[in-house]
């Protein structure tokens, strides 16, 4: 027996641990977290495993999802999770587009609950109940009273009855057949399956839907016939194999009579074949007006339409995967499979067959007949039909469901008093579209708000802590010191900033700017950050406790990581920091220097304007004077930044950013072997934590390139560059990679370039798919020193779709590289040259950016374009002096 009261915790209980109960329990644990509200949780399943219900227990690889791996996310605002999660579990390769088993999502819906029970800890307790609430009653105190199958109960504050479809009735079946022990019912229960699996004799599925789709596969055997009926004698419709792209919604949709909209409606699927060569871009196009068509039409409009386009709509609208579709149409083609429409009109047993009547006239001779026609209108359960008994629910519209006002469940009077709520099937009626993964989904974040708002504090303590600047924080002191360490260790480009930014959303895991500094250090500086995933955290957080500075950093971050403006989210970066020029965090990301790729623009005085502009809010800080360093020396005014570096490091001689202007400085007045030096030495010392510490190593083995030594530079990549066991990730490809195509333009490499080395520890997605162009660059030099034109032509492809200047820059760069691999010297000589002005739009330093000119140079060269060669050598040595380009210089031919 079960006895759970617990008067002083609030109590939240939900009813099912299938898909919808799993998504609201993890919806809840999360929100009360980031709320810091204490919640008692309780899942109420006899089922040994939350996450599975009936959908995702088959074990079946087979049974596959209808629904693209991209649209299954558990979190409506991150919808690669499911994706990510899968390629940390065994599938690297896969992609969004592609359609994972069924039980794989069901792993993958218990570890994500899993996960979210471990962080709520110390907030929420979960308790797993597993039994079933056959009753519920009031309590005088205006909760509720789950009496329990096992003779227990359980007092809550609020009840999620998250208890999926009702079962199939069978009312279809005749009672000859339903009294039949070759009559299965419910066939995903234990066992339901034993006999027909182990029988060969011919099968009759009453039902041509997607549940009819797995049993036909996981029945289909050599000798055997499957036969499935329905009315309708219509399967569900493929997916497609190469989607056609998104269509906008028609017009007309405002129109509230069935007739107009049928008509609009069949007009837009018509232009969607013509336009597209496909209808489904059309259906996808309502889905988000589905809810909204649905509620304006009438409850006759409403029936009509069940009865005369419902299973038409089903059928196109919940479509197989396009493997299940190939499955299928083989089956069908061997004759193992046959579809029939009609009905069952009579069945009787004969020498250990089923004798079985269709209404159109044909007689079928099957071992088995099962039952596939899909969620009943009845609900059998116990707690439904007490509380329909009772009144405390109603049938929802056309008796589907039950009726709800936004998922809190209406007396028989109309009226949404008692704290009981659903989400999924059972509120089909009130909703139509309402039993897939992307709508129960958004049901269960809402309803979490719901429940939870009543406790939420909405005041806020009247001195909130401050990061290092004293700008304020929408946190408690401890986060707010893991926090202000994170920034320091920005500031100062210094390991561990991740750690520490972790460390805040940790201690305060509704801390939004902490989310958004991690976001942030994954998306540009390569940490190992889940970025969509602190990217969701830290806009659902914002949107619940932070200021309009916070918020207005989130929105930042946003825009970097989506790309989704043509600057790459420079403006908003540029408006936050005219609003708040104190914001040492946002200065840092809108300076293209060591750490982050900075705001780009033609002229590329953008980032110099907005550190001009911010001077006085820091006040002479050493990390503004460092930034200003920087900045001084590309412009060219080397006397000046060297000054300012200086100062800086003579406040804080561990900062990275004095160090790297410095680095910069020596290396752009030709002083080699002083910048070498002087580089080594803080390297060895304060530089010894520094988060950067390869690319600072890169510095000096520029000026021993530079300084025309081979052997030094050799020695410098495999003791301080080496990618894998000193260097990873982009670090790798941005520094080591570079230097090793240097190295090889200027025949200072000698044997064969371990160019390989550095694309096995750099990411996939990075190489091919980068997010920034500066990042894209370096994916191109890596590529194109590993001779992989498949791969370039494919960052090629990518960088075409993606923001303004990688368009413009990154798709040219990777002809003209893509030209040099295939040795049309001419071609990539005309377009690298064609590049160097524009070049400085991707980011990152003059110094960074030379590979591409170093680049040409080898082009011009081996073109045997030897005067053009030479003027632009000699345009190199104006600059500042090299022993290497006096060496190339001295060999070009006369």
């Amino acid at each position: 027996m079960t006895e759970v009261r617990e008067p002083h915790t609030h109590t939240v209980a939900v009813v099912g641990a299938g898909a919808a109960g799993t998504l609201t329990a993890v919806q809840l644990c999360e929100t009360a977290t980031r709320r810091r509200t204490p919640l008692d949780l309780v899942l109420l399943d006899p089922s040994p495993e939350a996450g599975r219900g009936t959908a995702y227990a088959t074990r079946d690889p087979r049974h596959r999802l209808n629904v693209p791996a991209g649209g299954m996310s558990c979190y409506p605002d991150d919808p690669g999770h499911f994706t990510r999660w899968l390629c940390r579990h065994g599938e690297p390769a896969v992609t969004a587009a592609d359609f994972a088993t069924r039980y794989r999502y069901g792993a993958y819906l218990a570890d994500t609950l899993a996960q979210a029970i471990v962080r709520a800890q110390g907030t929420v307790s979960v308790r797993r109940l597993r039994t079933r609430a056959d009753s519920c009653t009031d309590t005088p105190d205006g909760r509720v009273d789950l009496h329990l199958a096992d003779g227990g109960h359980l007092t809550a504050d609020g009840a999620v009855l998250a208890t999926g479809p009702a079962a199939p009735s069978a009312d279809w079946a005749p009672p000859a057949l339903r009294a039949s022990d070759r009559f299965v019912a419910a066939p995903w229960s234990t066992g339901a399956l034993d006999g027909p699996r182990s029988d060969t004799a011919d099968i009759l599925l009453v039902g041509t839907g997607l549940t009819a789709v797995d049993l036909a596969l996981t029945l289909d055997r050599p000798g055997r016939t499957v036969h499935a009926l329905s009315r309708s004698g219509l399967l569900p419709q493929p997916h497609a194999l190469t989607p056609a792209g998104p269509m906008s919604p028609p017009e007309g949709l405002d129109d509230t009579s069935l007739g107009r909209l049928r008509r609009a409606v069949y007009r837009h699927i018509s232009r969607s074949v013509r336009t597209h060569g496909d209808w489904r871009p059309a259906l996808d196009s309502l889905r988000p007006h589905t809810t909204r068509l649905w509620h304006s039409l009438t409850p006759e409009d409403r029936a009509e339409f069940v009865a005369r386009e419902g299973a038409l709509w089903n059928t196109h609208r919940h479509r197989m995967a396009p493997a299940t579709a190939e499955s299928v149409s083989r089956a069908r083609t061997a004759r193992r499979l046959g579809i029939h429409s009609g009905t069952v009109t009579d069945a009787a047993e004969h020498d250990g067959l089923l004798v079985v009547t269709l209404s159109n006239g044909r007689t079928l001779h099957v071992g088995w007949v099962i039952d596939c026609t899909g969620p009943g209108r009845r609900y059998d359960d116990p707690l439904w039909r007490s509380l329909l008994a009772s009144g405390a629910a109603v049938p929802g519209p056309l008796g589907m469901g039950v009726a709800t006002r936004d998922g809190r469940l209406l007396d028989a009077e109309g009226r949404a008093g008692r704290p009981l709520f659903t989400l999924g099937a059972p509120r089909r009626g009130e909703l139509w579209e309402t039993t897939a993964i992307p709508e129960i989904r958004v049901q269960a974040a809402a309803l979490a708000r719901q429940l939870l708002a009543p406790l939420t504090r909405a005041s806020r303590p009247s001195r909130r802590p401050v990061d290092g600047h004293g700008l304020p924080l929408s946190t408690h002191a401890e986060a707010a010191a893991a926090y202000r360490s994170g920034l320091d260790r920005v500031l100062k480009v210094r390991a561990g900033a991740d750690d520490a930014f972790a460390r805040a959303v940790g201690l305060d895991p509704g801390f939004a700017l902490g989310h958004a500094a991690l976001a942030l250090l994954g998306h540009e500086c390569g940490a190992d950050v889940d970025v969509p995933r602190a990217l969701a955290e830290a806009q659902r957080s914002a949107l619940e406790r932070a200021d309009e500075r916070e918020r207005s950093f989130v929105d930042v971050v946003t825009r970097r990581v989506h790309g989704d403006c043509a600057d790459g989210g420079g403006g908003a970066l540029v408006r936050h920091l005219d609003a708040y020029p104190g914001d040492a965090l946002a200065l840092a990301a809108a300076v293209p220097t060591i750490a982050f790729s900075g705001v780009t623009d033609l002229d590329g005085d953008r980032a110099l304007r907005l550190v001009e502009r911010t001077s006085a809010a820091h006040d002479g800080h050493w990390f503004h004077t460092s930034l200003l360093a920087f900045l001084r020396q590309e412009q060219g005014r080397l006397h000046e930044a060297g000054e300012l570096a200086h100062r800086a490091l003579a406040a804080e001689p561990a900062s990275g950013h004095a160090v790297h202007a410095l680095a910069h400085v020596h290396y752009e007045s030709g002083a080699h072997q002083a910048g070498r030096d002087w580089l080594d030495g803080w390297v060895a010392g304060q530089g010894r934590g520094a988060v950067h510490r390869a690319h600072f190593s890169w510095h000096i083995a520029l000026h021993e390139l530079a300084l025309d030594d081979p052997a030094a530079v050799r020695r410098r990549w495999f003791a301080q560059l080496a990618p894998g066991r000193v260097v990873t990730g982009v670090r790798a490809l941005v520094d080591s990679g570079s230097l090793l195509w240097r190295a090889r333009l200027s025949d200072s490499w000698l044997g064969e370039l371990p160019a390989a080395d550095v694309l096995d520890t750099v990411a996939h997605d990075v190489l091919e798919r980068p997010a920034t162009a500066f990042t894209a660059l370096h994916a191109a030099v890596a590529l194109a020193a590993a001779g992989d034109l498949p791969a370039l032509h494919r960052l090629r492809d990518h960088a075409s779709g993606a923001d303004e200047v990688q368009r413009e820059v990154i798709v040219p760069l990777c002809e003209a590289f893509a030209a040099l691999v295939e040795e049309r010297f001419h071609e990539a000589a005309r377009g690298l040259d064609a590049l160097l002005p524009v070049l400085r739009r991707v980011g990152g330093s003059a110094a960074q950016r030379e590979v591409v000119e170093e680049t040409l140079l080898y082009a011009l060269v081996s073109a045997g374009r030897c005067d053009a060669a030479r003027r632009l050598l000699d345009s190199r040595l104006d600059r500042k002096e090299a022993p290497r380009d006096r060496r190339m210089r001295a060999g070009l031919p006369a």
